[in-house]
């Protein structure tokens, strides 16, 4: 059975376990938008379902939720943002706009993300950068919850890549993806619902495939496409840890000790303007990608997050979305009620 929320009513249950929870109005808000956007686009693993870990991280007693970002930008294409131990969601709205800047003036800019605790979906961060008109490419570690090719045991995180390139008067070309055959939040909504999980996506504690949601969180995760997954989650390692002075997923998982909630780390995010990199040659270039989307489509094939994109049309255009009723009032009681 499910429950139909509105979009309203989805940021005000979000603000109210949030709020109830202990974060502050500014990190409430910023992660209440994120959530409705997720929500919106029916992405069920990354929307309000992920309140949970919110509610847990807080609970841990490392996070501040009234922590309050400081923004660092000098005359350098780099911008750093430190979260103060906060959630991430919040150092990205208030380092933004310094990101975009740089961008536009520089033709590449960068945005470090230090310091913070992260729980949330990628995708939302790199569309606002293609609104801009801007391409945008983020990476995060996580917790070492992932085993390399060939390995047994987790040593990686599960790793996500965001890309989102600009199109004028259509949704943008993203996609968002673990680098883990299935993302954290897919295991633990295979769990709640009790059902199998695909074969060749995790392992249990002794190395062995399992299809036994609990044995995966257990053992490890796997990275999709064996070694080529592999070698580009160390790459989201390296790009999103030593490069911006942060942590890896296994110091990541170190710090945690086992306390739960978000992962403890650093986010990248790269930020490309067609203007200069193009030479000016914008509406050429943006005509030589429309005919390889067209070529594409034409085929049969889809482009990634076209079925988000129209479960976001579909979702504006009845006036809500819907969530399992088990997690309706599992929030509910979070939220005080």
């Amino acid at each position: 059975m499910n429950k139909q929320l509105s979009l309203q009513n989805v940021t005000e249950l979000s603000l109210s376990v949030l709020t109830h929870a202990g974060y502050g109005p500014a990190h409430a808000r910023a992660i209440a938008d994120l959530i409705t956007a997720c929500q919106l686009d029916d992405c069920q693993s990354h929307g309000l379902y992920r309140l949970l870990m919110c509610v847990e991280t807080m609970r841990a007693g490392q996070i501040d939720g009234h922590a309050v970002p400081v923004v660092t930008s000098g005359e350098a294409a780099i911008v750093r943002a430190d979260a103060q131990r906060g959630m991430s969601l919040l150092a990205f709205e208030e380092a933004l706009p310094a990101l975009i800047e740089k961008a536009k003036a520089h033709g590449l800019a960068a945005l470090a993300i230090n310091n913070c605790f992260h729980f949330s979906a990628l995708w939302p961060e790199v569309e606002r950068l293609s609104a801009a008109g801007l391409a945008g490419l983020a990476m995060v570690p996580s917790h070492a919850w992932v085993a390399p090719a060939g390995g047994t045991r987790g040593s990686l995180g599960t790793n996500p890549i965001a890309f989102s390139w600009p199109r004028a008067g259509k949704d943008p070309f993203t996609f968002d993806f673990a680098t883990s055959g299935f993302a954290r939040g897919e295991i633990e909504l295979y769990r709640r619902a009790g059902k199998p999980l695909p074969e060749g996506v995790a392992i249990d504690k002794g190395g062995k495939p399992t299809t036994d949601p609990e044995a995966a969180m257990e053992g490890a995760m796997l990275t999709f496409g064996g070694y080529k997954g592999s070698a580009l989650s160390i790459m989201v390692e390296l790009m999103a840890g030593p490069l911006i002075d942060d942590l890896t997923s296994l110091e990541s998982m170190a710090f945690a000790s086992k306390a739960g909630g978000a992962p403890y780390h650093g986010e990248i995010i790269l930020a490309f303007d067609p203007v200069h990199f193009s030479g000016g040659r914008v509406a050429e270039n943006d005509a030589r990608a429309e005919r390889l989307f067209a070529d594409i489509v034409d085929q049969g094939a889809r482009l990634p997050s076209q079925r988000r994109f129209a479960a976001r049309a579909r979702n504006r255009a009845r006036g809500y979305v819907e969530i399992p009723q088990a997690l309706y009032d599992d929030l509910r009681v979070l939220a005080g009620a």
